[in-house]
């Protein structure tokens, strides 16, 4: 089993037509049959894109004009954006007025602003937004959406939640490394506004029976690890626990200074990674020394 993707689901491609949505939706076709179903481009609607590369040479997608027009069609239940910072707001708006259940945003630079707005939409909808500035989600074996690199990955037993995609890459590898394998890795991104937090994620994979152990990495910056760790409290009060290891990133930056994420600002005192780390043990996680222990850790955690 697996968590939001599987070998069915059906992906559309915003800004397929673009050199970043071109390549990787290249990698997603070559991972597994992983569904890639049509694109979306205002402008190029009924024409078709072609796979120049790889082992999904020749491969034909049709380009619809909206994304309404996209699910009807072939009956995408997610989508994928790659559209520049400046529409990639917009782009989201339109596939939560298509009602398509999962979409995952990797533009990096989507305005605060911008994400807000997207937010106060998805309250009202029956979409689900996992990012921006995200490295997407894979289910091994089954389905590839967004950028991490398949080849890590392992059918298995781990959970793996992140907010940096470089740690999430790093969590894979080593749970793979050990054995253990992955049931389902998503990257819910670092922006201080995003579609998808840690509780939401946890959550699934708390209900998820082949889930029998979760890595969570989260970073400096906001609230969502000491808000997850609260709610991890709860659960396992009525009986929802599973063995959790995580990690910190940036845990050294110093205060006011940022890690690469947008969200990753420790300020007013509050955010930094002491706290987050005291919140997350106080939560039964096991908190690895260094990211070059995660797997060793969540073996730890397990035992």
């Amino acid at each position: 089993m697996s968590i939001l993707i599987n070998k069915d689901t059906k992906v559309l491609v915003q800004g397929l037509t673009g050199k970043t949505g071109t390549f990787h939706t290249e990698q997603a076709l070559a991972y597994h049959g992983t569904q890639m179903v049509g694109g979306i481009h205002p402008k190029k609607g009924g024409s078709t894109w072609t796979c120049s590369s790889g082992s999904c040479e020749g491969t034909e997608l049709p380009i619809f004009a909206t994304v309404k027009e996209g699910k009807a069609a072939t009956g995408a239940d997610a989508s994928v954006v790659y559209v520049p910072p400046g529409g990639a707001a917009a782009a989201i708006t339109e596939a939560i007025d298509a009602e398509i259940p999962l979409i995952i945003c990797i533009t990096e630079g989507v305005p605060v602003r911008d994400m807000v707005e997207v937010k106060a939409r998805l309250l009202d909808s029956n979409s689900r937004l996992v990012g921006p500035n995200c490295p997407g989600i894979l289910t091994p074996n089954a389905c590839k959406i967004g950028i991490m690199p398949g080849g890590i990955f392992m059918d298995g037993t781990v959970g793996v939640v992140s907010r940096s995609g470089t740690l999430t890459y790093e969590a894979v590898y080593q749970t793979t490394q050990a054995g253990l394998g992955q049931t389902t890795a998503v990257g819910i991104g670092g922006d201080p506004v995003k579609g998808t937090e840690f509780i939401d994620v946890l959550d699934l994979f708390l209900s998820d029976d082949e889930t029998k152990s979760i890595i969570m990495i989260g970073e400096i910056g906001g609230s969502a690890e000491e808000e997850a760790s609260e709610w991890l409290i709860e659960q396992a009060k009525q009986g929802r626990k599973k063995p959790v290891a995580g990690f910190i990133a940036g845990r050294t930056a110093p205060p006011g200074r940022t890690m690469g994420h947008a969200g990753a600002v420790i300020s007013g005192g509050k955010g930094g990674a002491e706290d987050k780390i005291a919140a997350m043990e106080s939560a039964g996680i096991v908190v690895s020394p260094s990211p070059a222990k995660l797997g060793e850790t969540l073996l730890t955690a397990i035992g």
